[in-house]
């Protein structure tokens, strides 16, 4: 059994890769299509990195607002859970947060930080490894835990694309692909990843009329209306081209064990999966909330609310889903007689129950 979390959990996004990967410019990215997300920002960084235009000393204990309601700070390794604790709290209007690793430091240590924190009220949101597409076969023979890195990542950035040809892409990607057959992968320019793949994003409201756009609206406007120099394409075509997901609904409970066995193997590709399932086994009818990132699983029990409909609701996001696979196993997942179950078949779903 996990140990007691906050009903409200602020996602922790490790992103990691080799000097040279474009993690900055990645994180850059994020922070300037937040779409109202307020973003931590944790920058573990031996010197001096540049957010946005704006010098952050590698030192302990800063911290800095940016103007978009977003908060960056820089700490040493031994320090971060200090600066969880500082991001992460009963007050805190943070939505997420993303801590970019040094080129230096190792992933799995930077995962057990997280894991291992105290803090109620962070979950671990996943690991993102960018790969430098043009150095890649270079950063092998010169790092070769690069291979353990990619093979312990939710989600593989293929970043600089567009400086490599067709042949030499296909070689990456079924590389990547062979070192982890689990992971999605993105393809992508300058780090442009859309954030919607790593956080959920408050929906977009329309500027009421005769209302002055806020800087982040006319920034998102720009960005909406102008093709992509880097691709030539439209941002929201191509920001969404990376990714696709697929809501499935059932009326029916679901069946724990063969819910838990879907979760344990997910399909390739599968980067998160939330909503909310309903068991209907004798002792056990409340609503659970589900979390998944990569090999991540968490269930959080839940009240359901008065008049609410019970059923089961979840949302599947990934790279190259088969949608119409995706929502058969689910569906094969179903059991319209679970009010017959033993409460023993609920074993596997405790076991990545999350206390509240």
């Amino acid at each position: 059994m996990s140990k007691k979390r906050s009903p409200r959990s602020i996602p922790v996004v490790v992103v990691a890769g080799f000097l040279g990967s474009g993690k900055t410019t990645l994180l850059n990215h994020l922070l300037r299509n937040n779409g109202g997300t307020r973003i931590g920002v944790i920058v573990n960084d031996f010197g001096s990195v540049n957010i946005d235009s704006m010098m952050v000393a590698g030192q302990v204990d800063s911290m800095v607002a940016l103007s978009n309601g977003c908060m960056c700070c820089a700490v040493d390794v031994s320090d971060m859970d200090e600066m969880l604790n500082r991001l992460a709290h009963r007050t805190s209007e943070i939505d997420v947060i993303v801590v970019e690793a040094s080129g230096l430091a190792e992933p799995r240590n930077m995962i057990r930080l997280v894991l291992g924190s105290e803090n109620p009220f962070v979950t671990y949101g996943g690991l993102v490894m960018l790969v430098d597409g043009v150095e890649y076969q270079v950063s092998r023979r010169r790092h070769p835990e690069l291979d353990q890195h990619i093979a312990i990542a939710d989600l593989v950035v293929l970043n600089k694309t567009d400086r490599i040809d067709e042949d030499a892409h296909d070689t990456l990607l079924s590389d990547v692909c062979r070192i982890n057959p689990r992971a999605a992968v993105v393809s992508t320019v300058q780090g442009r990843v859309d954030p919607g793949l790593l956080f959920d994003r408050p929906p977009r409201r329309e500027p009421r009329p005769g209302e002055q756009l806020s800087f982040d609206a006319l920034l998102a406007d720009d960005a909406d209306a102008g093709a992509c120099g880097a691709c030539g394409g439209d941002h929201d075509e191509h920001f969404h081209s990376m990714y696709q997901s697929v809501t499935f609904t059932s009326e029916w409970p679901m069946h724990p064990r063969r819910l838990v066995r879907f979760l344990e193997k997910q399909p390739a590709g599968v980067y998160r999966i939330k909503g909310y399932v309903y068991f209907g086994v004798p002792g056990h009818q409340q609503k659970y909330l589900l979390q998944v990132v990569g090999d991540h699983i968490a269930f959080h029990p839940q009240r359901w609310e008065k008049g609410e409909g019970r059923r089961t609701e979840l949302v599947v996001i990934g790279t190259d889903l088969d949608a119409e696979s995706v929502d058969a196993v689910l569906d094969a997942c179903t059991e319209p007689e679970a009010e017959g179950l033993e409460p023993d078949t609920m074993m596997g779903v405790h076991r990545y129950t999350v206390e509240i």
